[in-house]
């Protein structure tokens, strides 16, 4: 589903209007209203975008960059569509990833259990496997063997990666043990230390 996710929210991604009448079909909060195509000529057609729009909750707020930002693209608009900004539930910009949907913290899932609840998060993830895995059935893709070898770029920024987040897990264990570590608010010594390293993990990932 996290494939999907990153494919259907692409800037070049248009949805058919039976294939986003099926996908209507299975959201289960379906209210009769169907949102406006992006393009009307020469023929109705949706974005990826706006399957996430019908699902995500309208409190949320959230502007986060894609795992494959660079530092150089600035903006709210970038030329790879690595800024997603999110505004009262509706995806302006951005494509969704691992890092922006994910696990980890600050992530979309995360901004809606801590803003709207557990059952808001817990529908928000139901109607994301429903939906977009129903469009990746209709679009289909294909991946071998080479897709899934990263080529030596890919590999050195991993390994620099795992090299940064090592060292910064180092640092907090010299901490720890000088006793120079602070408690965070509400937890232990010890909770506050695996807190930390956990987050520098996760970031890594």
């Amino acid at each position: 589903t996290l494939l999907g996710c990153r494919k259907i929210t692409k800037r070049d991604t248009f949805i058919e209007k039976d294939v986003f009448m099926n996908i209507l079909m299975w959201w289960e909060d379906f209210d009769g209203k169907i949102p406006s195509p992006t393009i009307l000529k020469p023929r109705p057609l949706w974005t990826g975008k706006q399957v996430f729009n019908l699902i995500i909750p309208r409190q949320i707020n959230l502007i986060r960059y894609s795992a494959w930002h660079s530092e150089s693209e600035t903006g709210f608009i970038t030329p790879g569509d690595t800024c997603v900004r999110i505004e009262k539930g509706e995806v302006l910009s951005g494509t969704l990833c691992k890092k922006t949907l994910g696990t980890s913290s600050g992530s979309l899932i995360h901004v809606i259990w801590e803003e709207v609840g557990p059952d808001a998060a817990r529908k928000f993830l139901g109607h994301t496997q429903w939906l977009v895995n129903y469009w990746l059935l209709q679009q289909g893709f294909s991946i071998g063997i080479g897709d899934t070898i990263a080529d030596a770029a890919t590999m050195e920024t991993i390994n620099e990666t795992i090299s940064k987040a090592k060292a910064e897990v180092n640092q907090l264990i010299q901490l720890a043990h000088q006793k120079a570590l602070e408690a965070e608010p509400g937890r232990t010594m010890m909770e506050s230390f695996e807190n930390r390293v956990n987050q520098v993990l996760n970031k890594a990932r």
